[in-house]
């Protein structure tokens, strides 16, 4: 972390950053990408870790299952699914990729994501493509969208049904979008496509804890084919710590992407699916098993009675510093206020072509020299980025319990202050 002193002094976050990890010294404004972990629940992740360092022979052998049938039972609550349909995964895009490469695509099958979804996903469906004959149908989806939320929902769907062939096999549908930041309407979609017959694999890499998420209810009964989503995100869990779930009668055709002892194994107490998923060779389990600890951890830390408490307040605060950064850069919202949780992402003013050049030129450590000068001269952290399907260049800010507006309010001003030397620098 630089020494610089900023221009103007930095406004201090929430007390509760001290049940953080957190620099207080900085305005960490980024919980979207990668979540922060609390000191409570990691004291509960050391705890597990020293059960199974105790005797791991025990562990392995006695405990691991029970343990993770316990965890299970709480977080597939948590989420709204059948827990014997739940597989912890490392990550989201560990889930992405455990779906598409155990599917079947014969040459000339097609797979549908649009320009807003998570790059690392697309590329496990592009990888499957290019070794199959299969096609990654790459839908262009407008940003910024109407401000209309009906009419958003209306594009959006259009946009993706459109895109539907006779060799459509799947969709990779993001539930919230992670370079744009705006929530999906994925109960429309995916009741679209499931009604001519296509799985989705939905991926809801931000939803547990940022929405109230119920996947049962996004297709009822028994919700998509196929979901994952992260708990080290907002649910604030140790990294590493995410789900896979699997619909009862797509369950045959998923495996793990590590083959281990479940492939043969002869057992009968156990599902096929658990007895795969479950035990894919020696790994950590503290940041899965440690998970259960913040659903009661995170409203204490946060001040509330519940995470919908929680949402509502992180919610009202992601719009007010989203409308005071836009009026204070002089820029429109991009989506409307009801596709919004409590991350939003805005297109900074363009300068002409050649001055963009110039800029996008400059070297980063980051994807955009202006992240590293927010860090360096001003101690921010806050995603700044270009994508090559989405014009302009994005800024997407978060809320988490340890943020307040006058981080947001410092933000907007050394946003400001920066794209007037950037003009400078660019002849523009």
């Amino acid at each position: 972390m630089t020494t610089n002193t900023p221009p103007i002094p930095i406004p201090p976050p929430a007390p509760c950053i001290s049940e953080y990890m957190l620099d207080p010294a900085m305005a960490f404004l980024n919980h979207g990408s990668f979540g922060a972990l609390s000191r409570r629940v990691q004291a509960e992740q050391l705890r597990i870790a020293s059960i199974i360092e105790q005797d791991s022979v025990r562990f392995f052998v006695e405990l691991i299952e029970p343990m993770l049938d316990e965890a299970r039972q709480a977080l597939s609550g948590f989420v709204g699914c059948d827990p014997e349909g739940f597989a912890f995964v490392p990550n989201a895009s560990t889930g992405v990729a455990t779906v598409i490469k155990s599917l079947r695509f014969a040459p000339g099958d097609e797979i549908i994501a649009c320009t807003h979804e998570y790059n690392a996903c697309v590329n496990s469906a592009r990888y499957v493509a290019e070794r199959t004959g299969a096609r990654l149908v790459y839908v262009p989806l407008a940003f910024p969208l109407p401000q209309d939320a009906a009419a958003a929902a209306d594009l959006i769907t259009r946009t993706l049904t459109g895109a539907i062939t006779p060799r459509t096999k799947l969709l990779l549908l993001s539930h919230i979008t992670s370079p744009t930041g705006f929530i999906m309407p994925v109960e429309r979609i995916i009741r679209e496509f499931a009604a001519l017959g296509i799985d989705t694999l939905l991926d809801s890499a931000h939803a547990p804890a940022f929405l109230d998420l119920n996947v049962r209810g996004i297709l009822p009964p028994d919700g998509p084919a196929y979901v994952t989503g992260n708990f080290h995100k907002w649910l604030s869990a140790p990294k590493g710590s995410a789900f896979l779930y699997v619909r009862e009668d797509r369950r045959h055709l998923i495996d793990p992407l590590t083959t281990s002892h479940g492939y043969n194994a002869t057992r009968t107490d156990r599902s096929r699916f658990r007895l795969q998923f479950d035990f894919t060779g020696t790994g950590d389990l503290t940041a899965s098993l440690a998970t259960p600890s913040c659903l009661r951890v995170l409203p204490e830390i946060a001040g509330v009675a519940t995470l919908a408490n929680m949402r509502e307040r992180h919610n009202a605060l992601c719009l007010r510093a989203r409308d005071h950064i836009c009026a204070v850069l002089g820029i429109a919202p991009p989506v409307p206020n009801a596709m919004l949780g409590c991350m939003s992402t805005m297109v900074l003013p363009s300068l002409s072509p050649e001055a963009e050049a110039r800029l996008a030129a400059r070297p980063t450590r980051y994807a955009d020299a202006l992240q590293d000068r927010l860090l360096a001269r001003w101690r921010i952290q806050i995603p700044v980025f270009r994508t090559p399907d989405i014009p302009g260049r994005l800024l997407r800010i978060s809320v988490a319990p340890y943020n307040t507006f006058d981080q947001f309010d410092y933000l907007a001003r050394a946003v400001k202050a920066e794209l007037a030397e950037e003009r400078a620098f660019a002849g523009a």
